[in-house]
C-alpha cells in the first residue's frame, strides 16, 4: 500500500488508497497530523479538491487538538493524581512480593497492588485495565436504558484505546466501540457518547435529523460535548 502526499500551503496530508467504500479524513493528536484514506478509484487530484473543500473543518480540528490541555506524563507512583469518572484520585501504590496485580478504589484513592518488579509500563497497563473493566460494568445499563427509548438493539459494545475518536458505531453489525479514556471523564460524558453512537443506528450521518434525534434522547448534549472536548486529555503515550 503506497502512501502519497498532498501539500496545501504549509499543510501536508498523507494519503493511502485501498479497497474501501468511502473517504475517511482524520486529524491525529498531538500535533494535528492529517491523513486521508480513500477508495482506489479516486485520483490524487480529486482528493486534493476534496481536501480543499474540507480545509475549514481540518483547521478547526487541528486547532482544538493543539490547544487542548494535556495531563503531564504520569509515572504511576504513590501520591500521583489520576482521573476516574470525572474526579481526581490519589494513587496509592503498594509493592508486595508475590502479590496479585490489581487496582481497587477506596474513598478518594486508587489503590494499586503490584510486585516490586513491576515497571512503569506494567503499572500503566494495569490502571487502564481497571478503566476498561469499569466501562464494561457501567455501559450495559446505559445501553439498556436507551434501547427501550430508541427502539434499537445493540448487539455488542467493546472498549479499546482510540487515538482520534471517543467512539464509533459499526451500523451493519450493531456494534459500538468506546474509547477507554471515557472512564476518566464525568459520567455524563460517557452517557453522551453511548447515546451518540446509538443514534447512529437510526441515522448514519451527522445530519439535521441526527441532531434532532440527539435533542430528543439527550437534551443539552452540545454542552456535554463541549465539556468532554475541553477536559484535559491523557499525555500522548500509546503503550497501554
Amino acid at each position: 500500500m503506497a502512501i502519497n502526499k498532498i501539500t496545501l500551503g504549509e499543510l501536508t496530508i498523507t494519503v493511502d488508497r485501498k479497497a474501501i467504500k468511502n473517504i475517511h479524513l482524520s486529524v491525529y493528536p498531538p500535533d494535528g497530523r492529517v491523513h486521508i484514506s480513500a477508495p482506489e478509484r479516486f485520483t490524487l487530484d480529486a482528493l486534493r479538491v476534496y481536501a480543499i473543500g474540507r480545509l475549514p473543518w481540518i483547521e478547526r480540528q487541528r486547532q482544538e487538538l493543539i490547544s487542548q490541555p494535556r495531563d503531564t506524563p504520569r509515572q504511576y507512583i504513590s501520591r500521583e493524581t489520576h482521573w476516574w469518572a470525572g474526579q481526581r484520585y490519589l494513587l496509592d501504590v503498594q509493592e508486595q512480593q508475590g502479590a496479585r496485580p490489581q487496582v481497587q478504589s477506596k474513598l478518594k484513592e486508587l489503590c494499586m497492588t503490584v510486585p516490586p518488579s513491576y515497571t512503569r509500563e506494567q503499572r500503566q497497563t494495569l490502571l487502564y485495565n481497571f478503566y476498561r473493566e469499569d466501562l464494561k460494568a457501567r455501559v450495559p445499563a446505559l445501553i439498556a436504558k436507551y434501547e427501550s427509548q430508541m427502539g434499537v438493539s445493540v448487539a455488542e459494545f467493546r472498549v479499546r484505546k482510540m487515538r482520534t475518536k471517543w467512539g464509533s458505531c459499526n451500523i451493519e453489525a450493531s456494534r459500538i466501540w468506546l474509547n477507554v479514556e471515557l472512564a476518566r471523564k464525568p459520567p455524563e460524558c460517557l452517557e453522551y457518547l453511548v447515546v451518540h453512537e446509538m443514534v447512529h443506528l437510526l441515522e448514519r450521518t451527522h445530519s439535521r435529523r441526527f441532531r434532532s434525534l440527539m435533542d430528543k434522547f439527550f437534551p443539552g448534549w452540545p454542552a456535554v460535548r463541549k465539556l468532554l472536548n475541553e477536559l484535559p486529555v491523557a499525555h500522548v503515550d500509546w503503550a497501554y
